[in-house]
């Protein structure tokens, strides 16, 4: 069972622990041009930038200030010395506070709150060692690099509370343009939200990944007899005598809301999948490393 509420450091000592078997990831970058900034990560392309790549022999039209003079020494023709090129890439996050969220069908399975704000901040370790700059949607914590963004989001996500809302909505995520944008959540809410986050989100050439959380209870509906339903936040509720009855309907509906995020999230370019709480988390954090890889 979970801590209900995690000590920064705890939480980030998990998250890195998580993301240890996992190589530094470099966030697939696209329209560079537009949001170019020093990294401390490469490219393997020559360009701007402080680390050094290779040296190469002059040509024609080299100025003389790019000949590394030291390294020509040894050698009977002169050498450049070539830097790496280097772009930061701006990723930011949006984890869902709805009271949803905090929703677990067993005692030993982490909330699925937990879980999300577990795999966001191992996926922001993974990006931050890599260079990226990393970052909330909103204005608690806007992109940046270093460790000192990798605490500062360990303590937003170990602190924040849920929001007032059943179920939290994407409605108003404020991205940067041409940054990739992560979004975790268990989408049982109104998806015209969703529909409408990720058509903003395409209009500002902004591309990413749709993670959708849900604990194996949702996915099963194992209710039978009387049965009282009840939102985690109290504002809904249904009694039914018969619960076994609603079954097929219920996955009906889940089967058919899941196939609408997927085609949501394919129309704008970004990349979905579904993770289950009894999971190990690292299968998620695997595929979400593996989509932003990728990119577009």
């Amino acid at each position: 069972m979970t801590d209900p509420q995690p000590r920064p450091t705890g939480l980030r000592r998990r998250a890195e622990e998580l993301s240890a078997p996992l190589p530094a990831l470099l966030v697939a970058a696209e329209h560079l041009a537009d949001t170019v900034q020093l990294g401390e990560h490469g490219r393997r392309r020559a360009g701007v930038g402080d680390e050094f790549w290779q040296y190469r022999p002059a040509h024609a039209g080299d100025e003389a200030r790019m000949i590394d003079w030291r390294r020509s020494a040894r050698a009977d023709q002169h050498f450049v010395r070539e830097r790496e090129w280097q772009a930061a890439q701006s990723v930011q996050l949006w984890v869902d506070s709805g009271r949803s969220m905090a929703f677990s069908g067993d005692a030993r399975r982490p909330a699925k709150s937990d879980r999300a704000r577990l795999l966001a901040l191992a996926l922001a370790v993974l990006m931050i060692r890599a260079g990226e700059r990393v970052g909330l949607t909103g204005p608690l914590a806007p992109p940046r690099a270093g460790e000192v963004q990798l605490m500062r989001l360990a303590t937003v996500f170990a602190t924040g509370e849920e929001g007032d809302e059943d179920y939290g909505s994407p409605a108003g995520l404020a991205f940067l343009p041409m940054a990739r944008g992560v979004m975790i959540s268990d989408f049982l809410g109104d998806l015209r939200a969703v529909e409408a986050a990720l058509a903003e989100a395409s209009d500002h050439g902004v591309t990413g990944t749709v993670l959708q959380v849900l604990d194996p209870v949702e996915e099963a509906f194992p209710f039978d007899g009387r049965t009282i339903f009840e939102s985690m936040g109290g504002l809904l509720r249904h009694e039914t005598r018969k619960a076994g009855d609603l079954r097929a309907r219920y996955l009906e509906r889940l089967a058919e809301r899941k196939d609408r995020l997927a085609a949501l999230t394919r129309a704008a370019g970004w990349q979905y999948e579904v993770h289950h709480t009894d999971a190990a988390a690292a299968q998620a954090l695997l595929w979400l490393w593996h989509a932003m890889e990728r990119g577009r």
